[in-house]
């Protein structure tokens, strides 16, 4: 067994002042327990600083000539790459306007000269330790972020939102997907393939659903279930604009990912279905004292579920309420009712269409809408007598309008 000794590594502290006695002084001070760099004036402890690796403590003299340590903290402070140094100011100037400056700067502590030895290395260390722990558990934050939506992440962080189990009922708008046959269509795939394609896949929704502010509320097995409408909400209409803007964003970015799946030599690429139904759920914490999960309850997601089963592969079907809020916006198709697990009565569904050909989206419909207009016309689904009959009516209107 080796008897050598692992110490440690050593944090580094930069010293900041333009008097060589001074910086003398603090490298006695510092050496036998920190790694240290001296710096003589402002300007060049700024270019010394932006270089990695960054120091883990600056001890900055204020009273400097050019540039002096107030401008050189918000300098610091002013670049994220630096921001998180923790600075303390050495300084002569020891009343407390001076004293608030810089602490209102973002200055840690102030060490007054004459230095003594016993109070600045209880200090620095002090610091260097809330420096530290500050780090582990931003890097802890940062970790847990992953396993929350975003707006609940900020809304905990920030205080708005409590750890406690309660909930609310409010009308959202809930989104539900999956991959068709994901069983047959994956059982042949080794398992670091498997494991590729669904992370790829999830990953790729997920940015998309981030970019539209959608609640991620959980992956299951294949399947994804996100709603609009909470914590944040654009008012209901707006939130099922949003979520079939962004069902749609994904269809075509899963075109553009089965085109790349299939250069890899994956014979049948993901396939995915969406449906989509807008109404009052319960939302909030659910759960125990041990463990909550922040989602959504309500036959509202069950039928959101629902609907995503009879969708074509590559497809997305709305729900009647859903179809009201986007109608004016989002071309869609009315299909037959279908009858679904849990539904006493048959549903009413529409898919929408032009997802994947935006010009013939274009030369298709035509759409305005401003304050006290609303003009939606299909032309495809217009034969020549209806068209005369458009005709008509837009001439009537136009003369209307007119007078």
């Amino acid at each position: 067994m080796s008897d050598k000794v692992d110490i440690g590594h050593k944090q580094t502290v930069l010293v900041v002042d333009d008097t060589p006695e001074n910086l003398k002084i603090m490298n006695e001070i510092l050496k036998e327990q920190y790694t240290v760099k001296l710096v003589n004036g402002g300007e060049a402890a700024i270019r010394l600083v932006a270089k990695p690796p960054l120091p883990d403590l600056v001890l900055l003299d204020v009273m400097m000539p050019e540039v002096d340590g107030y401008e050189v903290l918000r300098r610091l402070q002013g670049d994220d790459f630096t921001r998180n140094i923790p600075v303390i100011f050495l300084t002569a100037l020891s009343d407390t306007e001076n004293e608030e400056k810089g602490l209102a700067l973002g200055a840690v502590d102030y060490i007054v000269k004459p230095i003594n030895p016993a109070i600045a290395l209880a200090r620095i260390k002090t610091h260097l330790a809330l420096a530290e722990r500050t780090q582990t558990l931003q890097g802890l934050s940062q970790k847990l972020s992953r396993y929350v939506a975003p707006q609940v992440y900020k809304a905990i962080f920030e205080g708005a939102e409590q750890a406690r189990i309660a909930a609310k009922r409010k009308k959202l708008t809930i989104f539900f997907s999956d991959i068709k046959e994901f069983t047959a269509t994956t059982e042949d795939l080794q398992p670091e393939d498997l494991t590729y394609l669904l992370n790829k896949y999830f990953s790729e929704m997920s940015k998309i659903a981030i970019d539209y502010g959608a609640t991620i509320d959980k992956f299951v097995g294949d399947a994804m279930l996100v709603f609009f409408g909470d914590p944040d909400t654009r008012g209901v209409q707006e939130d099922a604009l949003q979520c079939v803007r962004m069902a749609i964003a994904m269809q075509r970015r899963m075109r553009e990912l089965q085109m790349v799946w299939r250069e890899k030599g994956y014979e049948a690429p993901f396939e995915m279905r969406i449906g989509i139904n807008t109404g009052f759920c319960n939302v909030g914490n659910f759960g125990s004292d041990m463990r909550m999960d922040y989602t959504v309850i309500g036959s509202v997601v069950n039928l959101a579920a629902r609907l995503e089963t009879a969708a074509d592969p590559n497809g997305i079907l709305l729900s009647y309420e859903t179809y009201a809020h986007v109608r004016d916006e989002i071309a869609v198709e009315e299909r037959e009712p279908v009858k679904v697990k849990g539904f006493k009565d048959e549903i009413r569904s529409f898919a929408v269409s032009g997802i994947f050909d935006t010009n013939e989206y274009d030369d298709r419909y035509l759409r305005r809408n401003r304050p006290g207009l609303r003009l939606s016309v299909d032309l495809k689904r217009l034969g020549d007598a209806e068209r005369e009959s458009a005709v008509k009516d837009l001439e009537e209107i136009i003369l209307r309008l007119r007078k």
